[in-house]
Parts: C-alpha cells; sequence; structure tokens
C-alpha cells in the first residue's frame, strides 16, 4: 500500500552538496533562493514530503527550515505552508546576506482605451457555456486512443465535420481524406511554403494590400514574393505568368473588403489549369455576411488546384489555434510530411470543435454573432453619416472591418490623432505592400469586431472626434 505521503505536496528539486546533510540541505536551499530559482512567495514544500523525496529524516529538513527562517530567507506562519520571503530581513550576525528585494518592473505604457485594428472578434461574446458542453460530451465519447499520437492530418471526428460544413456553408468540394488541421492559418502557410520550395518553385504572387505576417511565412520558406495589381474589381490576375502559386482573399479582400470579381475568379483558375499552378485561397471570414449572398469558396471552381485555407480565429477565438486547409489530391502526402508526420493540434480542442459543428451549435454561435456585428457596422455607418459625412466607407458588405477613405495626405497625421483619442488604428499605409505598383490610397481600417457591446458606442465617440 503506497504512504499517504508519496502523492501529496509538491515537487523540489534539490541537490544538496558539502560536509553534513542539513548543511548542504540548508545550503542547497539558500542558493535557490538567492538566485531566483525560488521566486519571492514561492512555496515549499512539507518537511515531510520534502524528507520522503530526498530520503532523508524530517528533523533535518526542519532544522533547515527553521535556520532559513531565521537569517530571513524563509517565512512560516502557524498551519501555513513554508514559503520565500517576500521582503528583506536583517540577518542575524554572521549569516549570510539574505536576497536583495526585487525591485519592481517598470510599468507598461497604457493600454488604448479601444482597439479598432482588424484581425479578431469579439473575445467577451465567445461561447464559453456551450463551448464546455461540446467538450464534455465530446471527452466523454471519444475512445481511449484518441488521446495518442494520432493522424498528422487531425482528428477523424474534425476532418468530417468540416467537411460537410465547409461543403454545406461555404461550397467548398471537401472530402475528409484530403483535410489537414493545422495551429493556426500562419501555420498552414509555413507548411504550403516549405512544400512550394521542394517542388521547386521560385516565386509567389500575392496581393497588393495584405497582412505582412503571411508574406514573411512565404520569405522565410525562401520563396520570392510579387504583388499583383489591385482596383476597383479587387487583384487583378492578368499579370500572372510563371509563378508557382498566387495567394488570395477572394471572398473578402483584405483589408479593402471587395470580393475579387467573377471573371477574374475564372482568369486566376484558368491560369492555374494552364500553368499547374496552385491558388492559395484565404477564406479567413467567409462566415460574415451582410448585404449580399454569400460568395462562394474559389476552391469550388477547381479542387484539383486551388488550396482552401480556413480558420476558426474570426468565427471563435485566435487563442484557440485551430485552422485547415482542403488541399488537392497530390498535395496530402507533401503536406502531411512537412507537419513531421504528427498532430500538431490539441485533441481535446479538435474533438470540441468537431462536436461544435455536428451539433449545430456552430451556426448558431455565427449566426447570433452575425447579427451582433451587423449592428456595429450599422452604428458605425449612421456615426460617420452625421459626423464625417463627406468621408467615404468601403468594405461594409462583409467581415468585421470597413474601409474609411480620407483626404490625401491625412491618413498619418488622422492615425496620430486617434492615438491621442485613446485608440489602436492602422490606416491603411500599414497593410500596402512596399513593393505593389498600386497607387497608394490614404485610407483607414476600422475593425469593429473586437471591442465588446459596452464599449463599442465609446469607440465610435472616441473615433469620430479623430477625423478630419
Amino acid at each position: 500500500m503506497a504512504k499517504p505521503w508519496a502523492t501529496l505536496g509538491i515537487d523540489l528539486h534539490l541537490e544538496p552538496s558539502g560536509p553534513g546533510l542539513r548543511r548542504g540541505l540548508t545550503d542547497a536551499l539558500r542558493d535557490a533562493v538567492r538566485t531566483g530559482r525560488l521566486a519571492p512567495g514561492a512555496r515549499l514544500p512539507s518537511s515531510r514530503s520534502l524528507a520522503a523525496d530526498l530520503g532523508i529524516a524530517r528533523n533535518t529538513v526542519a532544522e533547515s527550515y527553521a535556520e532559513l527562517v531565521a537569517e530571513g530567507w524563509l517565512t512560516t506562519r502557524q498551519g501555513s505552508a513554508t514559503r520565500v520571503a517576500e521582503r528583506t530581513v536583517t540577518p542575524p550576525t554572521g549569516a549570510p546576506a539574505p536576497p536583495r528585494a526585487v525591485t519592481p518592473p517598470r510599468p507598461e505604457r497604457p493600454r488604448p482605451a479601444y482597439d479598432l485594428v482588424p484581425g479578431s472578434p469579439d473575445l467577451a461574446a465567445f461561447p464559453r457555456t456551450e463551448w464546455l458542453k461540446a467538450a464534455r460530451r465530446a471527452f466523454l465519447a471519444a475512445p481511449h486512443q484518441a488521446l495518442g499520437y494520432g493522424d498528422p492530418r487531425g482528428r477523424a471526428e474534425l476532418r468530417t465535420a468540416l467537411a460537410d460544413y465547409l461543403s454545406r456553408a461555404r461550397g467548398v468540394r471537401a472530402d475528409p481524406e484530403r483535410v489537414v488541421v493545422c495551429a493556426g492559418l500562419v501555420h498552414g502557410l509555413q507548411l504550403l511554403g516549405r512544400v512550394l520550395r521542394a517542388r521547386g518553385v521560385a516565386r509567389v504572387a500575392v496581393e497588393s494590400y495584405g497582412l505582412a505576417s503571411h508574406r514573411k511565412q512565404l520569405t522565410a520558406a525562401g520563396l520570392d514574393t510579387v504583388p499583383l495589381p489591385f482596383d476597383e474589381l479587387g487583384t487583378d490576375p492578368a499579370e500572372l505568368t510563371h509563378e508557382g502559386a498566387v495567394l488570395l482573399t477572394p471572398a473578402h479582400q483584405f483589408p479593402m473588403g471587395v470580393p475579387l470579381h467573377r471573371d477574374r475568379r475564372a482568369t486566376v483558375v484558368d491560369w492555374a489549369r494552364r500553368t499547374g499552378g496552385l491558388v492559395l485561397e484565404d477564406d479567413y471570414d467567409g462566415e460574415f455576411r451582410y448585404d449580399r449572398q454569400p460568395v462562394g469558396a474559389l476552391q469550388g471552381l477547381d479542387p484539383d488546384h486551388v488550396v482552401y485555407l480556413g480558420t476558426a480565429s474570426k468565427s471563435l477565438a485566435p487563442g484557440l489555434r485551430l485552422a485547415w486547409m482542403v488541399l488537392p489530391p497530390t498535395l496530402v502526402a507533401e503536406v502531411t510530411a512537412a507537419k513531421g508526420g504528427v498532430d500538431t493540434c490539441g485533441v481535446l480542442d479538435q474533438l470540441t470543435l468537431a462536436e461544435f459543428l455536428t451539433s449545430g451549435a456552430y451556426d448558431r454561435h455565427v449566426r447570433a454573432a452575425r447579427l451582433r456585428y451587423r449592428r456595429r457596422r450599422d452604428a458605425l455607418v449612421r456615426a460617420l453619416a452625421t459626423h464625417a459625412p463627406h468621408l467615404q466607407v468601403t468594405g461594409i458588405a462583409a467581415g468585421l472591418h470597413a474601409v474609411l477613405r480620407l483626404p490625401p495626405g491625412t491618413e498619418q497625421s488622422v492615425v496620430q490623432a486617434a492615438t491621442w483619442q485613446g485608440l489602436a488604428l492602422h490606416g491603411l499605409t500599414f497593410y500596402r505592400y512596399e513593393a505593389a505598383t498600386t497607387q497608394p490610397l490614404d485610407a483607414l481600417v476600422v475593425g469593429y469586431g473586437t471591442p465588446p457591446d459596452h464599449a463599442w458606442a465609446g469607440a465610435l465617440e472616441a473615433l469620430c472626434r479623430a477625423l478630419p
């Protein structure tokens, strides 16, 4: 029968050395505190637990603790655990100097009162209760084998649920065997970059406006990126030639907010078929549309030449680190190998998302979020019509952000004014690829997804005060 102390207490790594057990233990503890390995306030094991772990007498540990308490290194109270002292005390004469008082860190600069940078949903609206219910159902129903290393493409339950949902809601021609789960969209781009480079691809075309972090994943893989022109019809693929791939946001161009024109959708697919190139379709916020019918996924036109990338970062939360790729059949083995042959995403979150999808909870959450974000967008449009009717708002038919056109030469000053109003806000220049030939525009990219509902009115007032 196991002794009670075998399963109680906390672990503490010590290597007593020197003459005598007590002296060696005391020196080791003192050194751990002095060097900061045991931080102020850190709880120490009970004398019984530590004695059992070290294989020494309990009295030896108790005497060592008592000596360090007397010196000011440790503190203890009746009925409470022994802890590292929080403050400097004067040691007895001849005792080693106690640890220096810890200098408090310099206070951080105050955060902006409101965050209007696009990229995140309202995290306060995450469906915690429904998510926990789904997690419980999924985990209780999961076989023991689900806790093993598993398929590097991801859990079969999630891949099947994603294939069904994407086919129904986004027009993706999906098969669970061609779905690969990854730890965020950036992770997916990292994997695709490695595969493209291994295939001998040298250049990838990208949009004139977009996230620099996405381009960096491609360049980090050894690929050159070249920007495509942009106009009112979206990104223009007419200049595609011998690039091995093109990265697009066709349903809702980020950040300009326009869908890729149907003629250009056909053009880019024709290019891929003709040259054997790949289209990397980033469908980052395809669930959120307001004033038009949803634009179906480009992948539905040619699943053999389009890689579909989706994510839970906008519909649920970026902290889940769950995204997915629907791959052409010829890419599945190569992308799986690029993952290192292991599943890189947590099993419980995968099983929970699968249950969330199949139970209908995901659809209910998205529909509720769509109504909430539409109300915010409408409030934004009304406020701008009242306080800045001379400014044009575009890109508002879908997504979680709008583009506010500014008079030429005013973007930098308006962004600075927004900072003075306590707003975190980006100008359009922040998203422009420096190599782009497209004529620069002065504009603000206003994200209305991040602020919680109670803060939205204040954010709008601050934004209007910053406008010219």
